[in-house]
């Protein structure tokens, strides 16, 4: 279906979300709501700035919500909270345990009157549990769930994998498909519902397939000889002739096959492709062999033949790829570049984010809320 048949609205049409902003998870999950065009209104604490700096206009997590600076230590103000609380389909907050019950806007400050509420609450460790109250970032939750451990090489420490594993992937990305389910789930019984959304509690469902593969014997205990983690020969970055790299994801057999073939080696030669014990010595002739040709020759020489084999790019190179520019996966202007919002729908439109995070933007751009009197 082209895009000349999509309708004009967007999936969250008229869903109204409030957001008390936070960091990572919080407004990650909310974003990706507001991308599929729910309206949210954000709260910043009165006074706020960014802990770890930079020019808010870039911040692109808090994209398409204005905001409100409110002093929740005021009467008045945690009035004005109430007030937009009880219009809201959705509420989502990331402070501590507790921290929103203190203030006379928990769950049951705000549901008795707003029975459909969905009452979202994105922490680290959860609302309960020993390590309730305890401060942590994306690498503590990643070490005490299991999943930093495999990461990095076989002789050095674990490696941080930025903060996508965790804060995004295990959080914001968890925080926004709990919303969806209890939203659908309100159209059968017309009752919001309490989500405690638990970054901890998502990457350990991240690593579901990793704890099957442990239990079958497939995979090894600590960094290296694994099939995953850059050890097979088929599945790695290697180093080219001017100090790039080419990732290499051969893993089925026609594909790898294919990698050999383009090395201008014979897939014979190379057989039983799954035996750990292949893959040292096989590493290192293909690493001398990749290590002769800049990434542009090898980007020339696999170019059309289906081996899994793509350079490996910055953030900045994969925002000017003509491959990419032609999926459209970047927003881009003379001022900025950013992802586009994401899935795609046949007949629904998402939102388009602007150039640049509108911190100014007026609340009277918000269709969906009647804010007359709140203020």
């Amino acid at each position: 279906m082209d895009a000349g048949t999509k309708s004009q609205g967007t999936p969250l049409a008229g869903v109204k979300i409030l957001e008390f902003s936070g960091l990572g998870p919080t407004p990650f999950g909310t974003m990706l709501l507001c991308d599929l065009g729910a309206e949210a209104i954000r709260i910043e604490r009165a006074g706020a700035s960014n802990p770890l700096g930079g020019d808010a206009r870039f911040d692109f997590l808090y994209r398409g919500r204005p905001a409100i600076h409110l002093d929740l230590k005021s009467e008045k103000d945690r009035d004005v909270a109430r007030a937009l609380a009880q219009q809201a389909d959705v509420l989502i907050e990331g402070f501590r345990p507790g921290t929103m019950e203190r203030l006379g806007l928990g769950p049951d400050d705000l549901t008795t009157s707003n029975e459909g509420l969905i009452y979202a609450r994105m922490s680290g460790w959860g609302q309960d549990g020993p390590l309730r109250d305890m401060a942590g970032h994306d690498i503590n939750y990643l070490a005490q769930c299991g999943a930093l451990y495999p990461v990095g090489p076989m002789d050095g420490p674990p490696t941080p994998p930025i903060n996508l594993v965790g804060n995004f992937g295990g959080g914001g990305t968890f925080l926004a498909i709990g919303v969806l389910a209890a939203m659908a789930e309100r159209t059968r019984s017309g009752k919001g519902q309490v989500l405690d959304v638990a970054m901890s509690d998502g990457i350990i469902v991240l690593l579901t397939q990793l704890m099957g593969w442990k239990q079958m014997g497939q995979w090894r205990d600590g960094r290296g000889g694994n099939l995953l983690d850059g050890s097979a020969y088929f599945y790695r970055c290697y180093e080219t002739s001017d100090g790039r790299h080419l990732a290499v994801g051969a893993l089925e057999k026609p594909f790898h096959d294919a990698f050999i073939e383009g090395l201008g080696l014979q897939p014979a030669d190379f057989s039983d492709h799954l035996n750990p014990a292949n893959w040292p010595e096989r590493g290192e002739r293909i690493h001398a062999i990749i290590a002769e040709k800049s990434l542009e020759e090898w980007c020339g020489l696999f170019a059309g033949r289906d081996a899994c084999v793509t350079p490996v790019l910055s953030v900045e190179e994969a925002a000017e790829s003509e491959l990419n520019r032609e999926r459209g996966m970047f927003v881009r202007s003379k001022r900025s570049y950013q992802s586009t919002p994401a899935p795609r729908f046949s007949r629904s439109s998402v939102r388009e984010p602007h150039q640049t995070v509108e911190t100014d933007r007026a609340l009277s751009s918000l269709s969906s809320w009647n804010l007359d009197g709140i203020f």
